[in-house]
């Protein structure tokens, strides 16, 4: 049905940009502010299908707090 398609085309944009977020972070992310291997985070987040769960917890968790001043 359209409204089925409409879903899935918006759930793909969203894991899209999501993925692509946290790739362009991980790139240019010190490796001692990522929890965990960045090489494995970025394998995960170019090969794992996960419907926009992997980017948000790379996003949310894996990512350590930055220090601004």
């Amino acid at each position: 049905s359209p409204r089925t398609k409409t879903a899935i085309v918006a759930g793909a944009a969203i894991d899209a940009g999501l993925r692509a977020w946290a790739l362009a972070d991980l790139a240019v992310r010190d490796s001692k502010a990522v929890r965990g291997p960045k090489a494995l985070w970025a394998v995960g987040l170019s090969v794992v299908n996960s419907a926009g769960v992997l980017p948000a917890a790379y996003l949310l968790v894996g990512r350590q707090p930055t220090v601004s001043g």
